[in-house]
């Protein structure tokens, strides 16, 4: 009787499953309805967010850097060297970030809002962004480019901009370290930013990751105007609850113009259009938050001192701080932590391969896959592969770097570890 009862639910759950896909309007809903059962279920068996990494930290190897993190954006004047100094050379941008006083308050229009499609929020954010310049295209067109697997968890800043560079003529940069003066100054002058943000909310199952359009501020009540994917247009967020979401992705700031624009974007970011002093800068704030957050806002400053020098390859120094983050990351209650975190930034992956401690890689990376719903993230395959790799273990970074090219076909950095290693990649 029990095992009729049990045969009879479980019918009953597939009728219903199988009604509610048969009056759904799109299969982009159906998607997302599927997607969000299935996660439930893994995560209900196994909480991501009482998985807690512990470095082994033990160094099997002298590694020597030979790899570039990301693209070198169009309006860099230097790129990132191993320095404890920045290096400025006399340039063409104001050493001030706002060199005269900003209205109390300004609103840009024509900003075409989007609601994001599923898990589509970086190109329907990228493509509200570009509607502004007249782009026509919407998020189908820039998710084509940006994420060809569309269960791929992540679109990062680098790749957006490198959609704007290769596929319009308009140009982009992706800068860190941001603070609301910057944001004002650029929606004041008519360019909207696209911002990285934490994002937590009812319905969700945790902390994540979420991309916003600044368009509009407004000093006499302290808020800014996004247009936002997910909640909708003309959202307004308070200055403070900006900086504290903003905080968890090292106050990540991307800006497209046109390109006689340049310098007057140019001019705002003053000196931090320069990599080094932009990324030195933002270093040092995160060391100075550290001193005096606790919690998961400790958490997130330490990850982000570790994620600006890596950039600056001081892989040792971003270690310690990854090492000093994760220590830190037991402490903050299971309902907070940012499980996901490692979807979205890879810095830990170039701290402890640059420093030969291949294993935390490959634990980093592993446990990284398996507390995901399904195992979509290539550069976690990408980095595990690498690490195998330099622990004589060819076979299985291989198979990695080809599970890498069924996650993200086409992924550069896994075709050249392959072709590297004697293997071509499958066209």
């Amino acid at each position: 009787m029990r095992r009729m009862m049990t045969y009879l639910a479980v019918a009953i759950f597939v009728m219903a499953l199988t009604a509610a896909a048969l009056i759904l309007l799109s299969s982009d809903s159906l998607n997302w309805r599927l997607d969000t059962l299935k996660a439930q279920v893994k995560y209900a068996i196994n909480p991501p967010e009482q998985v807690v990494f512990v470095p082994a930290g033990t160094v099997l190897a002298t590694a020597t850097p030979n790899f570039t993190r990301t693209p070198t954006p169009t309006i860099s004047l230097i790129t990132p060297v191993a320095t404890d100094t920045p290096t400025v050379p006399t340039a063409t941008p104001s050493p001030t970030l706002s060199p005269t006083p900003l209205p109390p308050g300004a609103m840009l229009t024509g900003i075409l809002h989007q609601y994001q499609m599923w898990n589509n929020c970086g190109p329907a954010n990228l493509a509200m962004a570009l509607s502004f310049w007249g782009w026509k295209g919407d998020q189908r067109d820039t998710a084509a480019f940006l994420k060809p697997n569309p269960r791929d968890k992540n679109v990062m800043p680098y790749e957006m901009e490198a959609y704007v560079d290769q596929e319009t003529d308009l140009e982009a940069v992706v800068r860190v370290g941001g603070d609301l003066q910057t944001l004002k100054a650029l929606v004041a002058a008519g360019l909207p930013a696209i911002v990285e943000k934490g994002f937590e909310g009812v319905g969700f199952d945790g902390w994540m990751g979420h991309y916003q359009v600044v368009s509009g501020y407004d000093d006499a009540r302290g808020v800014f105007a996004v247009q936002d994917s997910y909640k909708g247009p003309d959202l307004e967020i308070s200055y403070v609850d900006m900086l504290e979401d903003w905080q968890a992705f090292n106050y990540t700031y991307l800006v497209i113009y046109p390109p006689d624009r340049r310098q007057q974007v140019l001019d705002i970011l003053g000196l931090r259009a320069y990599d080094n002093f932009n990324y030195h800068t933002a270093e040092q704030k995160a060391v100075q938050e550290a001193a005096s957050l606790s919690g998961r806002d400790l958490f997130f400053a330490l990850f982000n001192q570790g994620e600006n020098r890596v950039v600056l390859q001081d892989y040792a120094g971003a270690a310690s701080a990854f090492d000093a983050a994760f220590a830190n990351y037991e402490q903050i209650l299971e309902e907070q932590r940012p499980w996901r975190i490692m979807w979205y930034q890879t810095g830990p992956y170039f701290a402890y391969f640059f420093t030969g401690r291949y294993v935390d890689v490959i634990n980093l990376a592993t446990q990284t896959l398996e507390a995901s719903s399904e195992p979509i993230l290539e550069e976690s395959f990408y980095w595990r592969a690498r690490a195998l790799n330099a622990l004589g273990d060819s076979e299985a970074a291989i198979k990695d770097l080809q599970q890498c090219l069924v996650v993200h076909e086409g992924f550069a950095p896994c075709e050249e570890e392959l072709r590297k290693l004697g293997i071509e990649p499958n066209p």
